[in-house]
């Protein structure tokens, strides 16, 4: 099986190690994993933002990357991206392109994926091996919860995890306020948000809280940083990356104000 990784720009810039650990679980699992080099981003925060004929030429690069018939799946860890490919390209195509467009956008949104539904949907299996003897807890983003409809499939991912102690989140259908452009144009109501969320994930206890959104771990994980909680934020990806053998340390974290000056 030939799976394309589609990294995200927020991941290829700023947080690559959730993505090599996308990729190594997806190798771990038998899939032959490949890097198109013409991917750049889903363009959802231009079309969120009301540029959407300017998103055009992000769709054309996204259709150009995955829409190959050598490619059998795409897969992001970002349900926030995933949920815009899946909402936005095709409706955008055949607002604005032409009949390749939209025909190239529907081919590649249609095998797009986000790793817990491919993981889960596609290998039909809960358990990669990973090893994680840490208390944690899941925060659900938005547009996987809402948009893609994740469910269940994360959670059950993290129980078959050897050693990690899975605790509810209070209010987990809660947004973290992060939103995109939301956090930059509405500065204070995003720090309320996520200060609510903070308090929920010290009510739990855990060491890590997760989730399958880099900008969500970003926005939760600087908030923890400057509030000095000792509790650290983790993709997904690198939790099920994690093995006996070779470990995620928490030096790898990356979801802390210090590592994103």
């Amino acid at each position: 099986m030939r799976v394309a990784l589609f990294s995200t720009c927020i991941g290829d810039a700023l947080f690559p190690d959730a993505h090599k650990a996308a990729a190594i679980v997806l190798s771990r699992l038998g899939c032959e994993v490949v890097y198109p080099m013409g991917q750049t981003c889903c363009g959802q925060m231009h079309i969120n933002t009301g540029y959407q004929k300017e998103a055009v030429p992000i769709i054309r690069s996204y259709a150009d990357a995955f829409a190959d018939s050598s490619i059998d799946y795409v897969v992001a860890p970002s349900g926030s991206c995933v949920g815009a490919v899946r909402e936005q390209h095709v409706r955008i195509a055949q607002r604005y392109g032409d009949s390749a467009l939209v025909d190239g956008a529907e081919k590649a949104v249609h095998k797009t994926y986000d790793l817990s539904e491919f993981i889960v949907d596609i290998m039909g299996t809960h358990d990669v091996g990973a090893f994680f003897p840490h208390r944690v807890t899941y925060h659900s983003s938005c547009h996987s919860l809402r948009f893609i409809e994740v469910g269940q499939r994360p959670y059950d991912l993290l129980r078959a995890v050897k050693g990690l102690e899975l605790v509810d989140l209070p209010n987990s259908e809660e947004c973290c306020g992060f939103g995109g452009t939301f956090s930059l144009k509405n500065a204070d109501t995003s720090a309320a948000m996520v200060a609510d969320k903070i308090r929920h994930i010290k009510e739990t206890g855990a060491e890590y809280v997760t989730a399958g959104d880099s900008s969500c771990l970003m926005n939760i994980g600087g908030a923890m940083s400057r509030q000095h909680s000792g509790i650290r934020a983790i993709h997904i990806a690198e939790i099920l990356a994690s093995t006996v053998e070779h470990p995620w340390t928490p030096e790898k974290a990356a979801y802390t104000r210090e590592a994103m000056l």
